[in-house]
């Protein structure tokens, strides 16, 4: 059974950093399209930073290119996503999700699996 867990959400002042991590256990093929989501209420989910684990192409959502940081730790079955110079709109709900299959990996894919997310909440 494929099980993700998200962990280090919390509150942190406008400017400040945090880093959330994302446990994934279950899942045999080393090489796989991980990603970090956000959700505010209200809002839709949209990716904010996706990687294939084995190639070379990272996106990013324009709103946190050159602040946010996704990567992983294979050894750790662990993907991360440091996140610097947090603005107030970053505040949402987090959520790790892994897909399947390396090919397509990308913002647009249909990820096969979802952790149950973590809250990140950006104050002035």
């Amino acid at each position: 059974q494929v099980q993700l867990v998200e962990s280090g959400g919390g509150s942190v002042q406008a400017g400040g950093s945090l880093s959330v991590s994302c446990a994934t256990s279950g899942y045999g093929i080393p090489r796989k399209c991980l990603g970090w989501f956000h959700q505010a209420p209200g809002n839709k989910r949209e990716a904010v930073a996706v990687m294939d684990t084995g190639g070379t192409t990272t996106y990013y959502a324009d709103p946190v290119k050159g602040r946010f940081t996704i990567s992983q730790d294979n050894a750790k079955n662990t993907v991360y996503l440091q996140m610097n110079s947090l603005k107030t709109e970053d505040t949402s709900m987090y959520y790790c999700a892994l897909k399947k299959w390396f090919f397509d990996c990308g913002p647009g894919a249909n990820f096969d699996y979802w952790g149950q997310g973590t809250q990140v909440t950006v104050s002035s």
